[in-house]
């Protein structure tokens, strides 16, 4: 009897310490929609989210215009928030930056902030994320000021790689929080996907990118727990061909998230023409992928689930 005892409170401890374990984990990630839109105005904001970690706002994933809105509107918590990803370096993607970080400073608890901002290198008429920083925030540019108003703030700009046959590179590793990026083909604008991992779960941020960087994206994306993929075109021939040389059609997203066993599918990055056509889209990517797939939409928050 004694003996049955303690195999009896033995395996008690042991499935308690597994249950402490699970829970310590479970729901690390969160994924807050600021912007779910693209370049046109109707209604929604452009491209943003807040990626939280254990329900406190930690990472910025593209600033779009709107996603200053959006924050005082959830009235989220800014004050751990240090890590900025861009995917690139579009208006519709990075127009609101410096409404974050003045919200960001003006709501700051300490004296100084300091912020790691990841983007894409130079190429074309765009310029490398560090120096479109300077234009913005160092002396002589177009807000300088905003650096010592409200909170010192020190704005650190770092380029990533964007030829397609770069690797996977680790771009931060914080007590267990990691982001990953590679580099993806947005037409003549360079750009990055990133994926963040924390607790076992994982998002991956497909940013604006057409369908011959799918196999970067399918390395970078490999058994994540959430894919958040930009669907802005139809299935050819069903959206102006030109669009086709700068984002991802259906299908195609479909075999993606298929290749990358991702566990579930969220579309971003919505044009009107794709909310009309939300059936079809859906249709068209469950061909390949039967994963779990919905539409992002403004001020959405979801749990990430591994």
């Amino acid at each position: 009897m004694i003996r049955e005892n303690v195999v009896t409170v033995t395996l008690f401890r042991t499935l308690l310490v597994a249950a402490m374990q699970f829970t310590a984990f479970a729901g690390s990630l969160q994924l807050v929609v600021l912007g779910s839109g693209g370049p046109r105005p109707f209604g929604r904001g452009g491209s943003s989210y807040i990626v939280e970690v254990k329900g406190t706002p930690r990472i910025l994933v593209d600033a779009g215009p709107g996603a200053f809105l959006r924050i005082g509107e959830l009235g989220l918590d800014l004050d751990r928030v240090d890590i900025v990803l861009l995917t690139h370096l579009h208006i519709d993607h990075s127009g609101d930056l410096p409404g974050f970080f003045k919200a960001r400073a003006l709501t700051a608890s300490g004296p100084a902030i300091r912020f790691s901002v990841f983007g894409p290198s130079a190429g074309g008429v765009f310029p490398s994320t560090t120096k479109f920083l300077n234009l913005l925030f160092e002396k002589g540019g177009a807000w300088a000021y905003q650096k010592h108003f409200g909170a010192d703030e020190d704005i650190r700009g770092v380029d990533l790689p964007i030829a397609l046959d770069s690797p996977v590179k680790q771009i931060v590793d914080d007590n267990g929080l990691r982001v990953s990026a590679i580099a993806t083909h947005h037409g003549d604008c360079p750009s990055v996907a990133y994926r963040i991992d924390y607790g076992g779960e994982s998002i991956t941020f497909s940013g604006d990118m057409d369908a011959s960087a799918i196999p970067n994206l399918v390395r970078l994306a490999k058994g994540c727990s959430l894919l958040v993929f930009n669907c802005a075109v139809l299935d050819p021939p069903k959206s102006p061909p030109q669009l086709y040389a700068l984002h991802t059609p259906p299908h195609k997203i479909g075999e993606a998230s298929r290749d990358a066993a991702a566990g579930r599918l969220l579309l971003s990055h919505i044009a009107p023409d794709i909310e009309e056509s939300s059936r079809a889209v859906l249709q068209s990517i469950r061909a390949s992928y039967r994963g779990p797939v919905s539409f992002a939409h403004d001020k959405l928050k979801l749990e990430v689930a591994p």
